[in-house]
């Protein structure tokens, strides 16, 4: 999907010209930490002390991706899956049709963390590399760093492109489906005219253990993307990045409680105020995809960071940047005073202070 929906940034807008901060310096208000591959999505660890970063495959299809683990004193990232010396658990955490641990192509996008079976610690991923799946990892803590032992996959339905997944407290999770999958330039190219003109191609998707998945009511949108829920599972936060808003939804009617106006919404976190806190693209969404040029470094477009009320949708950007010295920022995750950055794109993640 990346590689098709590259050369159709080639084939529409061209993706020359496009800036790259190759030098690994922080600037005033922005930490950078490079030796990453494309660090997509962030969680934290259980205990706190160790952020966990889905690395997706590199543009030109070559090598798979990776979960690893970052600590602000390493220098750089630890891979924790795929390992050579990696256990592997049961699959009993996933889908009784999965056909076994993921391939050396594993390039995770979306991850979620939260309570699984038995009240152990299981992160979810989706999977775009050998196949399009929700795979399943128990994270274990240690003094040193956590490891994850795979426990299962979810297979996603037939033609689903998958983006960001979120762990439902009442069981099950919810996953959400930018487009029809398409394995061509041509039909990328045709999908993102779609979405251009305000089709709703896609959706949010509920899956259970014992009925599988089923679409979540209210969710039909234009290239949904980041998920975040209410603590009581009865409001969806859904980003709608070709239309550009961030909407509440009540998952048992699909009522849309608020439509908040944001350029471009790529995943939300909670804050530690409550509310939510969007990566936000300015400019075109061709602009953007035109990172995936890059040979080296971190793409230099601006992004913003924009905290919406969960009740009103009210919303203020607390981050403006230009894109130096990282860029194209997909994620925002507050820890202490300040929140950690990642990037679909590039070498690095970066730490900036949040304004009080």
């Amino acid at each position: 999907m990346r590689r098709a929906l590259m050369c159709a940034c080639l084939a529409l807008a061209g993706c020359g010209g496009v800036e790259a901060n190759t030098d690994c310096e922080s600037v005033p208000g922005m930490e950078v930490f490079c030796g990453f591959q494309n660090p997509e999505d962030l969680v934290l660890s259980p205990d706190g002390r160790t952020l966990i970063v889905s690395q997706s495959a590199r543009m030109d299809g070559k090598g798979g991706g990776s979960l690893a683990a970052f600590a602000p004193s390493d220098e750089g990232p630890t891979r924790l899956f795929p390992v050579e010396d990696a256990t592997q658990g049961s699959a009993d955490w996933g889908a009784a049709e999965c056909p076994g641990p993921p391939d050396a192509g594993f390039s995770p996008h979306g991850i979620d963390l939260g309570r699984g079976p038995g009240g152990a610690w299981m992160l979810l991923a989706v999977n775009h590399g050998g196949r399009e799946s929700v795979e399943f990892f128990e994270v274990q803590t240690s003094p040193e760093r956590p490891s994850l032992r795979w426990r299962g996959c979810v297979p996603a339905p037939e033609g689903a492109n998958l983006n960001d997944v979120l762990i439902l407290p009442d069981g099950g999770f919810l996953v959400t489906h930018m487009f029809p999958s398409g394995s061509t330039a041509g039909t990328a190219l045709r999908m993102l005219r779609m979405s251009a003109f305000g089709s709703e191609l896609g959706r949010v998707l509920e899956w259970q253990r014992g009925s599988g998945f089923s679409d979540v009511p209210g969710t039909e949108a234009s290239f949904p993307n980041g998920l975040e829920i209410s603590d009581d599972g009865s409001v969806l936060y859904l980003n709608v990045y070709m239309g550009d808003a961030v909407r509440a939804i009540r998952r048992d009617t699909g009522e849309t409680l608020f439509s908040a106006t944001v350029e471009s919404p790529d995943n939300a976190t909670w804050a530690r105020d409550g509310r939510l806190l969007v990566a936000s693209h300015p400019g075109t969404f061709l602009e953007t995809l035109a990172c995936a040029s890059i040979a080296s470094g971190s793409c230099a477009r601006p992004f913003r960071i924009v905290a919406v009320d969960r009740e009103t949708g009210a919303s203020e950007v607390l981050i403006d940047s230009d894109g130096s010295p990282m860029g194209a920022a997909t994620v925002a995750l507050q820890v202490g005073d300040d929140v950690w950055l990642g990037s679909f794109v590039g070498d690095r993640i970066a730490r900036a202070p949040l304004p009080r």
